[in-house]
């Protein structure tokens, strides 16, 4: 039986074995890869990778960088990035990209294959841009600059996301993480009333909900309540069933880490050139406390 991101967050809040997530994808790349090294180019090749990542470095939860996949499928399919901006709809370059029915399936070859290595070990999480960054990167890669997003765009945008995850719903995916944008310019509060379409798919498959907010945090809304696990400094709901405490800039700067309360654990992001001798050895000093 295969495990679920809730396995690890109980509703009365105690964690049941959630202490560290990691964000390692650049870093595991390049030291296991190389620097051009592309772990998408089929189902047998990332299993290869993943197993060696995760032999590596031993998380608490396995995840899957979906916007990864895509960015991959456009650098291998140039003639794509034209053709998403061939119409003047705000959202329809993400909706150009995940249609692509190769790369859709892809996903579901790489889900399947990564959920048989795990042999119900450990949660899959599937990560991927929020609705409104993946908007945004989409536009940027079909050559639209300056763009603002709109209320309606980005609704729209969480609703090609629900058209490509249902893609993966026979599989036992563990939740889904959207991911704000960490740095820049943009500190907007998230309305995450606008994931909706997203959020009902999550709901009715069951798979838990996470977000790595931003600088901005997110807007008090009803929508706040459906997500189970938030991850950063900014604007964490009181009521948020797990708190990732994101010690990512500690960690790279030898520094100690924050102490963890009840509810918490430790989120870390690798840098891309970490060494790997003081990679190795801090994740032991945190499993160690």
């Amino acid at each position: 039986m295969s495990q679920n991101l809730a396995d690890l967050v109980p509703a009365e809040g105690a964690l049941a074995g959630l202490r560290l997530w990691l964000k390692s994808s650049a870093y595991t790349r390049r030291l296991l890869l190389g620097e051009a090294g592309d772990p998408w180019e089929g189902a047998s090749n990332y299993l290869a990778y993943f197993s060696q990542a995760q032999g590596l470095l031993k998380p608490d939860v396995a995840v899957i960088e979906v916007g990864e996949l895509f960015e991959s499928w456009l650098r291998r399919n140039p003639g794509l990035a034209a053709e998403m901006g061939t119409k003047r709809k705000l959202s329809f370059p993400l909706r150009r990209l995940l249609e692509q029915a190769p790369a859709r399936a892809l996903l579901a070859e790489v889900v399947a294959a990564v959920l048989a290595n795990l042999g119900g070990q450990l949660p899959l999480v599937l990560a991927m841009p929020s609705p409104r960054q993946w908007l945004l990167q989409a536009s940027r890669a079909a050559g639209r600059d300056e763009v603002e997003p709109d209320p309606d765009s980005i609704e729209d945008a969480a609703m090609y996301m629900a058209d490509l995850v249902r893609s993966v719903s026979g599989l036992a995916v563990g939740g889904i993480l959207f991911e704000e944008a960490q740095d820049g310019p943009d500190s907007v509060a998230v309305d995450l009333e606008l994931y909706r379409p997203m959020i009902n798919v999550a709901k009715h498959y069951r798979w838990p909900l996470a977000l790595r907010s931003g600088p901005g945090g997110v807007a008090d809304c009803a929508a706040v309540a459906e997500f189970d696990v938030f991850i950063g400094a900014a604007g964490v709901p009181a009521a948020a069933r797990a708190h990732g405490v994101d010690a990512s800039v500690q960690l790279r700067a030898g520094q100690p880490l924050p102490g963890l309360a009840p509810r918490q654990f430790h989120y870390i992001e690798i840098a891309r050139d970490a060494t790997p001798e003081r990679v190795l050895d801090s994740l032991a000093a945190l499993r160690t406390g």
